[in-house]
């Protein structure tokens, strides 16, 4: 079980987890599945990597000023219905969530498969942050980056903000972010 694939869980079976300090703050109505407590104290340390705050220091209410303010703008400005502008609103979150943390690695290999440059599969950097970039061969990105999405998507719906019911979670499959 993945960091992700915990984090879901966890909302699934309705925890709620907080980040304090090196630890992770569960409530929860009720005594959580083993499986799931198995799996967020396996991958504790990415799980409050995720939801950590990173120097730009923002909090869940933040996240959820900058959700409800594109919702609004979208609706208001744009005339579209209030659940399509949720819907917009929260793909945007997901990007700017992953702008806010940023993946860099080094440039010796592909941070999905591990693999080394070569001339029939170079590495390409991915990413705009001036501290690095992503280095990955091009047929790793696809997978890498739905990842980075399910990682936004489950780092935002802990801090609060729910998945829009019409949210086309395919990753891409059918044309959505």
């Amino acid at each position: 079980m993945s960091a992700v694939e915990a984090l879901h869980a966890a909302i699934a079976a309705g925890i709620g987890i907080a980040v304090n300090g090196e630890s992770l703050s569960l409530k929860a109505s009720s005594p959580p599945p083993e499986h799931v407590l198995t799996g967020l104290s396996r991958n504790k340390a990415e799980i409050i990597a995720l939801l950590r705050p990173r120097a730009d220091g923002w909090s869940a209410e933040d996240w959820q000023m900058f959700f409800d303010e594109r919702a609004g703008i979208v609706e208001f400005d744009g005339g579209v219905s209030r659940s399509k502008a949720e819907v917009q609103a929260f793909a945007c979150c997901v990007s700017e969530w992953m702008n806010h943390h940023p993946a860099i690695s080094s440039p010796d290999g592909c941070l999905a498969c591990g693999g080394s440059d070569s001339a029939h599969d170079p590495l390409l950097p991915f990413g705009a942050d001036s501290q690095g970039h992503a280095w990955l061969h091009s047929r790793c990105w696809k997978g890498w980056y739905e990842v980075r999405k399910e990682a936004a998507i489950a780092a935002l719906t802990v801090m609060g903000i729910e998945i829009p019911a019409k949210f086309p979670n395919d990753f891409g499959k059918n044309g959505s972010i």
